[in-house]
Parts: structure tokens; sequence; C-alpha cells
């Protein structure tokens, strides 16, 4: 295991879960500096800083930091650390909010790296690892420890989980990247079941007493071979866990022949091949191997135990009650993005941030309403917003007002404008289309169009840049990831069409269905509108968009785009639909190499 817990004292509270060692920020400063003066191999630095969460992206000379939030925990005082990065070393002045819970800075000149490094590790946040073929960012529940459907609360274990993998020797150069969730909902499953590797919460009566464990699932994932995870085991001991999870990375870092093929390394390939029996008999082989018998930690020794309701504030006296013309609007937002907590008298708010982007203002801002409201911690969701917890119900207003003054009022999270998108050609070297200037597009055309029936606003829409779903298309009720169309010597950016996938609260992991159709790109938010008005003009009562899409089938909706799928002739009145959305210059498909793989 090495001496990574013990290279600092340890800190039990959000985002300090992966412990900081300076001798690494050094290292990288040195290596940094030495590469920049043409003294080392370019591709043996990539695999050295990737290992720190600085990730390459498609402009020249300039990176991104990838900051892991384990759990998706975060602190006001790692808020405002964030706010100082995006103030005095990013140019775009924001942060980025990724669908693995992470902030992402872009366009950072690699010598300006290390000063990055150092001002977020003051505040306890880490990217060690946040890039390269490791243990990526371990993800989990929002509502973790705040909803009643929970048999328990698996920070702590998600913690564990964290501490025993990050700069274990075992996964410094695994095949490809390792992504991992724990929820204790079974209406969260959906987001389980796309993941390398998942535990769900569960407990058993054993010998007259309650046992915590696990239902562990392996193989999800979507990209080019979108895969539900099987159920590797139906129930492991929280004492056992961290052992098994040992047994499956064991087999996914020695199975040589996912090496051969890094498009085809990740372990659902191996699930697949060797199917759910042979896998299993896999891990019960590996379980009775030596390696199980030498010292370790234990959870309990590495669990992250932050008691966020000692933290959590008694109702203030001079919180702001709600003026009568504002009722209505704060009425409206409490339905749609407050939810109350299993203990009484406390709530969540998501806070919707648009395209997931958080400018420096937006960052501060929301330290101060943590500390203002809250108790001092907040969540990011994999959904791209903030989770603010453990609100008074005598402080919702307040929050709201906040909220508002900071552009992170709107009471649309997790609906059909709160579109989710990956960065794109914005910065991603695979990146094909702008998928980031699609979702304005997009909800430019919905916020016309003015929904409020409640149906239709349950409607989720993602998009990604490339096949890779990192917008996570393949789940969306309405998804799209980028793609070209040729015309003559021209070239046009252009999206790929899926339908019926979804992830929502109690209903099961579903993956959507490529339509055969591709849509030049200014024209999606048109797409949007027509297939929103097929779904109104002919659902019956009560049915939601996938069982409109089971019941009537691809027909009715490819037949509603099919004009738009024709591709223009180039010339001065079609010059606009030969350039990307946000962008200036005529479309040209540039694909890099990634670094994903490295």
């Amino acid at each position: 295991m090495g001496d990574a817990m013990t290279t600092q004292t340890r800190t039990d509270l959000p985002g300090r879960v992966i412990p900081i060692i300076e001798q690494e920020f050094d290292d990288f400063e040195t290596e940094a500096a030495a590469f920049l003066r043409g003294e080392r191999d370019e591709a043996k630095f990539i695999g050295f800083r990737l290992k720190q969460g600085c990730y390459g992206q498609r402009q020249p000379d300039v990176q991104m930091i990838r900051v892991k939030l384990p759990m998706g925990g975060i602190s006001a005082e790692q808020l405002d650390a964030f706010g100082d990065v995006a103030e005095d070393f990013v140019p775009l002045k924001k942060g980025h909010i990724t669908t693995r819970q992470n902030i992402q800075m872009h366009f950072i000149p690699l010598d300006l790296m290390g000063p990055v490094f150092r001002r977020l590790a003051e505040a306890g946040l880490s990217s060690r690892e946040g890039c390269g073929n490791v243990v990526r960012n371990v993800t989990a529940d929002a509502y973790a420890g705040i909803n009643d459907e929970e048999p328990f609360d698996v920070t702590p274990y998600a913690g564990a989980y964290v501490r025993y993998w990050v700069r274990n020797e075992i996964t410094q150069l695994l095949p490809r990247k390792w992504k991992t969730y724990f929820t204790g909902r079974e209406s969260d499953r959906a987001i389980a079941e796309i993941h390398d590797l998942a535990f769900v919460a569960k407990v058993r009566e054993v010998d007259g007493e309650k046992v915590r464990g696990f239902e562990v699932l392996v193989g999800g994932g979507l990209s080019t071979m979108a895969k539900h995870a099987i159920v590797v085991d139906e129930f492991v001991p929280v004492d056992d866990f961290l052992m098994f999870s040992e047994s499956l990375l064991r087999i996914f870092n020695e199975a040589d022949e996912l090496r051969k093929s890094i498009h085809k390394a990740r372990i659902k390939y191996l699930v697949a091949r060797v199917g759910p029996e042979g896998f299993r008999e896999m891990v019960d082989e590996y379980l009775t191997q030596d390696w199980t018998k030498e010292e370790r930690p234990t959870w309990e020794e590495l669990a992250f135990l932050d008691d966020e309701e000692a933290a959590a504030p008694a109702a203030r006296a001079d919180a702001p009650t709600v003026p009568d013309d504002e009722r209505a609007a704060f009425e409206r937002f409490v339905e749609r993005a407050v939810k109350a907590q299993k203990q009484d008298g406390y709530h969540s708010i998501e806070a919707h941030a648009v395209r997931g982007d958080l400018d420096v203002r937006q960052w501060h801002g929301l330290a101060d309403v943590v500390r203002d409201w809250g108790n001092d911690r907040a969540r990011v969701t994999w959904g791209q917003n903030m989770l603010l917890r453990w609100i008074p119900t005598a402080h919702l207003y307040g929050v709201w007002r906040d909220l508002n003054a900071l552009d992170l009022g709107g009471d649309d999270a997790g609906e059909i404008t709160d579109v989710i998108s990956c960065p794109g050609t914005d910065s991603c070297k695979l990146g094909i289309t702008s998928s980031m200037g699609l979702n304005s597009a997009v909800r430019d055309k919905l916020a016309q169009l003015d929904i409020d029936d409640p149906a239709t606003r349950r409607i989720r829409i993602h998009m990604s840049g490339c096949p890779n779903s990192c917008g996570q298309h393949h789940i969306a009720n309405i998804g799209f990831h980028g793609a070209s169309i040729k015309q003559g010597r021209r070239q046009i950016p252009a999206y790929h069409v899926f339908l019926a996938g979804s992830y929502k609260d109690n209903d099961p992991l579903r993956l959507g269905t490529l339509l055969k159709l591709r849509i030049p790109a200014k024209r999606v938010p048109e797409t949007v509108e027509r297939f929103i008005g097929l779904y109104q003009r002919e659902r019956q009562e009560g049915e939601e968009f996938n069982e409109f899409f089971d019941r009537v089938g691809q027909d009715p909706f490819l037949a509603a785009a099919q004009d738009l799928t024709l591709p223009p002739d180039f010339g001065p009145d079609t010059l606009p639909m030969f350039i990307d959305w946000e962008r200036d210059g005529l479309y040209v498909l540039q694909r890099g190499e990634g670094e994903c793989a490295v």
C-alpha cells in the first residue's frame, strides 16, 4: 500500500480525502521545466503529468487540470480556492463540473501548473490520478447520507476505497482507466450500471444480526460499446469489500489480452468475452490466491468520517422572509429544486450550473452561500450541478435569493432545459464538434418554446462532441454525439441521434436507440423542437417520452427529421451550415490522439 496515508495528518473534511504529498509538486515542476527545455521524451512526460491530473488540450502549449472531488464533496474553502485559481491562472475565468464529479480548468500554460497544484493543495484538493490508466475519481450519489431510501450512508466506505487505491502500486499502469460509483439508493441504480465497478448498499441479517454490505456490479460502460454492468456478487460484507475490489483490479491489471488494443481495453470487454459466470469464477479463483493473506489496512482505518450533521446550522433568527411579490416564483423553486432530507427540518437544493460552468463570481458566491446558510459543505452532482445540503427550512428563501444574484437560482435542475454536454472541440483532442456551443443553442430553442408541461419537462437531453459519451448521450431521452457530413469538397458539422435512453430515478438503465440519420449541427435545435412537438401531439394520456417511443417506434421520428438531414450545397446563403456553433471559420474535421489511454 505504500505510505500514502502517513504523509500528512489525516483530516475528514469535504474534499480532503486524498492525502497531499508536496514532493509530487516539486517533482512535477522539475520535470515540466526539463520538458520545456527539450530534455525529456514527450511520450514519457505525458504519462508522468497525467498521473498528476494534468491533461493535454487540442490547443498547443496549454493544459487542463482535472481536480478530483471524491464522492462530489466540496467545502466553502475549496469553492474559494477554485475561484482564486480561475481568476489568477485560467484565461476563461471559469471552471467546469464534469459528469464524473471532477472540476476541470482549461488553457493553463504548463509552467503555471505547479503553482495551480499548490494553491489547490492549500485547500486540501488533489488532482492525483485524475487522468491516465488508473482508478479515476471515485463518484457517489450526491444525496448519500440524507436520503431516507438508503440502508446506510456509503460516504465513509467510498472514502476508504479512495484512500486504498490512490497511489497503490497495483493500479499505476492499468490496461485502461477504471471508474467506480457508490450508492445506497435502488432508484439511483441506473447510474451504477454504467461503471467499471459499482457498489450498491445492502443490509442482510446474518446469525440474527444486521450486517452492512454491498451488491457489487462490474463491467458497465458507455462509449463505442455501451454495456450494462453485471452483478458479480449479490452481497459482500463491508469488512470484505476492499479485498473484493482488489480481486477485481488484479484481474483487470493482469489481463494481458486487454493491453493489445487501447480501444478494447476496458473491463467490460473481458466480462463480455468470458461471460458473467466465467467472470465470477475468475473472481472466486483470485480470492484463493496468496495475496489475500498479505496485511492490509481495514476499511475502518481508511474510512472518511465527516460528521455533517454535527456541523449543520440551526435556523438563523435573522433569516429573511419571502416578499409577497416573490412568493409564487419561490414556491415553484421549492417544488422543483428542493428536497426534504431524512433529517427533520433540513433540505437539499440543487443549484443549476448552466453547461456545468462556474465563473469566478459564482465560485466565491457559492462559498458564501454555504457559509451563510448551510454547513460549509456542498456536493457536485454527476449531472454537472451543485447540491447544497443541510439547509434549514427557514433558510430556503435566503439561499434562493442569493443563488438568483449569482445566476444559479433556476428551478430547472434535472429537467429538459438542464442540458448536459462535454467540452467537445472547446478543448478536447478527441472532439469532433462544438458540443458546448450546441448546448447553448438547444437551451435557447427550449427557452423560446417556454415548456410548462410537466411530462415534457422531464425529458433529458445530452450531447457529446464525439462517440466517447463523456456527455453520456447514450442514456438520455434525446441524445446526440458529434459526427461530420461530407458535401463536395467541404465538410458540415453534424450529429448522430439517440432516442429513449434513461437513467432517471426509479427507471432501469436503458441505452438509447441510434437512429439512421445524421443531422447538420445547425439543424439540431429544430430537430429537438420537432421531436418534442411530435411527442406532445401524439402521446396518450400519462405517456412518458420513452413509453411513447416504444409504442410508435422510430419511423415517426425519422419522418419528422428526414428533410433536416439533407446537406445543402455550399454557397453564400448556406455558409452558416458549414460553420460549427460558436465558431467563426469553416468547419474541418480535426481529431487528434487523446491521452485517456496513454
